[in-house]
């Protein structure tokens, strides 16, 4: 073979391999290793027990199961500790990760569970109204009007919005899940490191942690 066809052969090369990194940086989603884990937690750890949500919050069956999950933690909170990471399922909702970066802003000026509770609170599962509808500007439609409800500092936010901090802060949580080894889902529910699977209900959710706390205590 002539070093012609090597040298096309070798151009080619090159052109597919800057097409895949820029595809892999297309929605900011690209994996980290230099940043931790979100550490998001209320309640009490008086019993030791936490109990873990990845979610997505564009995910129709996080926001069905947000108002249970609420309920829960509120009727346990001086028992138990609740944790929240992001889990963006971007090949299925468009706006995830960025709605993961508004909660990680939010999170820079103390108020992460406001604007998490905002964004589930404002979901809309058929994308005809909120912040899933389809927009060109979701950022400054949808999630600045959430950082003014909640009092942050909005030049701030969207600093932090566009940050590589909080990118790779959500990135770090996707890479944290993917340690598990199980399918990315959401929401994907750990009660003490264990996969729970409750129901659409509150019962199962109490049912796991008191039985998670009676054997703790017993040890």
């Amino acid at each position: 073979m002539t070093k012609q066809f090597w040298a096309i052969i070798a151009v080619i090369v090159v052109i597919l391999a800057g097409v895949f990194v820029l595809s892999g940086k297309k929605d900011g989603s690209t994996t980290t290793t230099k940043a931790s884990a979100s550490n998001h937690v209320e309640g009490s750890a008086s019993s030791g027990v936490r109990l873990v949500e990845y979610g997505d919050f564009e995910c129709p069956f996080c926001g069905q199961f947000y108002p249970i999950v609420k309920q829960v933690v509120d009727t346990n909170k001086d028992k138990i500790q609740f944790q929240f990471r992001n889990l963006p399922l971007t090949q299925i909702h468009r706006n995830a990760f960025a709605a993961a970066r508004a909660a990680e802003a939010a999170g820079l000026q103390g108020k992460f569970w406001e604007m998490h509770d905002a964004l589930y609170t404002n979901q809309d599962p058929n994308g005809t109204s909120g912040w899933v509808a389809d927009t060109k500007d979701v950022l400054n439609d949808y999630f600045v009007g959430y950082a003014k409800q909640i009092g942050l500092n909005v030049t701030k936010f969207k600093a932090d919005f566009a940050s590589s901090t909080v990118n790779n802060t959500v990135n770090a949580d996707i890479a944290a899940f993917k340690k598990t080894g199980l399918d990315e889902s959401t929401p994907t529910f750990f009660l003490d490191g264990k996969q729970i699977q409750p129901g659409y209900n509150v019962s199962d959710f109490q049912k796991a942690i008191d039985a998670e706390i009676k054997a703790k205590s017993a040890k």
